[in-house]
């Protein structure tokens, strides 16, 4: 919304919340309003309950519908996201034998853009290729995704397999995500 939107709907905010609290209520919603707030940028509801899709488009229908409001300056409404961390493993990497086999951020970007799997997924950064050890031929994909509280997009990928050249790769779930590594010995 533009400053002209926000201050006109936080006016009556706490009718906005009642009023809210009612349509939720007739469709046999367990969310309730708690308060609404505001900056510059954004109005944000504060709910009970995480929202489902359905209790949002009723939030979005109401604001959207109020006289005093210009529903074409109010944007999208999104729930509450959180990173999530993937990698995917099982990748070997062969730089002592011939340079060109080496996988490349590219192989990975392409192969990310193609696979279906990843078609309503939004990165949260882009994926990194990181060799596990100087001695192991073999590397591992980190992916931080945005998804909502629950995980559904992350949960539906893990354990998932697909291509990448001649290699099947599975997807796994990381706790979080390590960045580069640092040897032990020598602190490089």
């Amino acid at each position: 919304m533009d400053n002209d939107n926000i201050e006109k709907f936080m006016k009556n905010s706490s009718i906005h919340v009642a009023n809210l609290n009612r349509n939720l209520r007739n469709t046999k919603s367990e969310v309730l309003v708690d308060f609404i707030r505001s900056d510059l940028l954004r109005v944000t509801v504060v709910t009970n309950k995480v929202l489902l899709p359905s209790d949002l488009l009723i939030i979005e229908k109401y604001v959207k519908n109020l006289e005093n409001i210009d529903s074409f300056q109010v944007g999208s409404s999104r729930l509450p996201q959180s990173k999530f961390y993937l990698k995917i493993i099982d990748i070997s990497y062969y730089p002592h034998i011939n340079l060109q086999n080496c996988l490349s951020f590219s192989d990975v970007k392409t192969v990310i853009k193609q696979n279906q799997i990843f078609d309503n997924v939004t990165f949260a950064s882009k994926p990194r290729v990181i060799k596990t050890s100087p001695k192991l031929d073999m590397v591992i994909i980190w992916i931080d995704i945005w998804d909502a509280h629950s995980g559904v997009k992350a949960k539906g990928l893990i354990n998932w397999c697909f291509n990448i050249r001649q290699y099947i790769m599975t997807i796994r779930a990381a706790n979080t995500n390590p960045g580069i590594l640092q040897c032990k010995n020598c602190w490089k």
